[in-house]
């Protein structure tokens, strides 16, 4: 079942389609604003910047030192049983993927949420050889048979309401039911339960890996995340290069830092470790575990700049309290991963030329940055990327525009004769004291806000009317 996103080609289309649906920023404001108030609640009277401040040294140390600790936890994995594939692109973890699920045979497979495979759109490739793939995560089973891709990074379907939900559930099963949320999820739990006992094939996501041991962890709330990993005779795990970490002495940190800015919880309701296939003494598990570790552009990110938005841990808190998100969703991004994490990740993964409008959807109020639980500096990135983006696009006529601004405004006396001159240049379009309707480019501008116009008499001037 392919996912349709919003039309439009870049954020301001998508983002235009989106306002016209108020429902979208409504249900966003009221889930969001639940979420970040059971957050607070959680972390009144702890010392949040230094749990912060600690998971961002963890993370800062562990991606200074990739490749090492990818090189351990992989000898450790294989020594354990698991098969371990390095990708470099989107393609070729796809590719190893549809591989093994045909030398499977496999006809289902069950999918808990997983970004990394939202990411390299594996589902649709999957789904191109005729093989069923169920999401068995509540939200993404929501967006799924909607056909819609997911909204947020935690909570896929947070910007439908529970009317929604019933209205979606009643329209493809044919059912009668209530908007009472107990029991759409007692639909969704009996209709999926089947499923994993039928699938030949279980693919999940990676919330950390652990070197130390070869080990993987997923932290889920619902227990569709076990039962994909261990029900299956194939668990198939995509993990994003840089989910690292050295020990289980660092996941101390780092566990309680993700469920708490992701959904406000002490722990999670569920959270497995996994250190290899099923063995001949263990009651249950998959006969072959296969981790696909994704490059797709992480290691190209490394010797830059933006270094650091590799240390994300997927907690969606930026998104939580971005004044842009919370309007038009994930959706308006055109990538998995929306909002302040997207803005920054996506141009850097996919390139500017295709994505370099994204870390314009910002209002850079800097409350991602205040957020983060391992402190990454993102409007700071977003400044960046915008700096970068205006480098490439410049061409010679707006290079040869702000050459010749930046001569006007260098002499005092070059400043006071471009005074004067945008003083009477405004005056066709000046409204009292604004400008509502400005001329090409600054019309872009005054479409959506006003511009003020240029003071009758500037401050040099009036200064040097009260010093004589």
């Amino acid at each position: 079942m392919t996912r349709t996103g919003t039309p439009g080609r870049t954020f301001e289309q998508r983002a235009h389609v989106l306002l016209g649906q108020p429902s979208i920023g409504r249900n966003l404001g009221s889930a969001l604003d639940t979420m970040l108030g059971t957050r607070a609640a959680l972390l009144a009277g702890t010392d949040l910047e230094a749990m912060r401040t600690a998971g961002e040294q963890i993370r800062a140390h562990t991606i200074a030192n990739l490749a090492g600790y990818l090189e351990e936890w992989s000898e450790k994995a294989e020594a354990r049983g698991t098969r371990v594939f390095f990708a470099d692109t989107g393609a070729e973890a796809v590719n190893y993927v549809r591989d093994v699920c045909r030398r499977r045979h496999a006809s289902l497979v069950v999918k808990g949420k997983s970004m990394a495979s939202e990411e390299i759109a594996l589902a649709d490739a999957l789904e191109t050889d005729g093989i069923e793939v169920l999401e068995t995560d509540l939200g993404e089973y929501i967006q799924q048979i909607a056909e819609e891709p997911p909204a947020h990074i935690i909570a896929p379907a947070v910007h439908r309401s529970r009317g929604e939900v019933r209205d979606l559930f009643n329209r493809v099963h044919g059912t009668d039911l209530s908007d009472e949320p107990a029991r759409l999820t007692a639909f969704a739990r009996e209709h999926l339960r089947a499923k994993f006992l039928e699938a030949d094939v279980g693919i999940t996501g990676v919330n950390f890996a652990i070197a130390e041991t070869g080990s993987i962890s997923i932290v889920t709330n619902e227990g569709n995340g076990r039962m994909s990993s261990s029900l299956p005779p194939v668990h198939i795990a995509i993990m994003g290069m840089e989910r690292i970490l050295p020990s289980f002495r660092e996941l101390t940190v780092m566990l309680p830092l993700l469920t708490a800015s992701a959904t406000g919880q002490r722990v999670s309701t569920y959270y497995n470790v996994i250190s290899g296939p099923r063995r001949p003494e263990d009651p249950d598990g998959p006969e072959e575990l296969h981790v696909v570790v994704l490059d797709n552009g992480r290691s190209a990110i490394l010797p830059t700049e933006y270094r650091s938005i590799l240390h994300c841990i997927r907690c969606g808190a930026c998104q939580n309290v971005c004044p842009v998100f919370r309007q038009v969703s994930g959706h308006a991004y055109g990538s998995v991963y929306g909002g302040p994490i997207g803005a920054v990740l996506t141009p850097l993964l996919r390139g500017m030329e295709e994505a370099g409008d994204l870390p314009h959807a910002s209002s850079l109020c800097g409350a991602c940055t205040d957020i983060c639980p391992v402190k990454i500096p993102l409007h700071e990135h977003l400044l960046g990327l915008r700096r970068d983006g205006a480098r490439e696009r410049a061409g010679a006529a707006e290079r040869t525009t702000f050459r010749l601004w930046s001569w006007a405004w260098s002499s005092p006396r070059r400043y006071r004769l471009f005074a004067r001159l945008s003083r009477l240049g405004q005056f066709p379009f000046a409204r009292g004291n604004r400008v509502r309707r400005a001329p090409f480019p600054l019309s872009r501008w005054t479409r959506g806000r006003d511009l003020p116009t240029v003071a009758r008499r500037t401050f040099r001037e009036r200064w040097s009317d009260r010093g004589a």
